[in-house]
């Protein structure tokens, strides 16, 4: 097959119009210390979506990162609540992972977590697969 065969049908769609439909940015987040980065990482999330709406975020936390999903959690130095920033952004098409490496290190349990969570076997592992194998833009606030 020659090469300009191979390619009429993408320069079509480029033409057309379709290049956006092909390509959405994906973005992780990298949490692995909630004191430090909590607040900035949401206010970080909340930005990007203002500005790019179909961005495919999700937010991979481990070690200390994970105080940031826990119920009642919140940054004490500004004293912000973290549960209605993370549930406004969930509710925006963010998802927000538990890593269960530091889980059973630190001996929590998931009904520990706010609702939004969702649980991932190793948040490292997490971020390494979003990255090398889905693309995925990194990001550590």
């Amino acid at each position: 097959m020659s090469v300009r065969r191979f390619l009429a049908p993408l320069l079509m769609l480029f033409a057309l119009g379709a290049a956006p439909a092909l390509a959405q940015d994906k973005v992780v987040y990298h949490i692995d210390n909630a004191a430090e980065q909590g607040t900035k990482a949401l206010r970080n999330i909340r930005n990007h979506l203002d500005v790019a709406p179909k961005t495919e975020i999700r937010v991979v936390t481990h070690a200390d990162g994970v105080d940031l999903l826990m119920e009642g959690a919140k940054d004490t130095k500004n004293n912000i609540d973290y549960g209605p920033l993370i549930s406004d952004l969930k509710g925006r098409g963010v998802h927000f992972e538990v890593c269960e490496i530091t889980m059973k290190r630190r001996k929590l349990s998931k009904d520990q977590f706010v609702m939004e969570a969702e649980f991932t076997p190793s948040g490292v592992v997490r971020i390494t697969e979003l990255q090398a194998r889905d693309h995925y833009a990194y990001i550590k606030p």
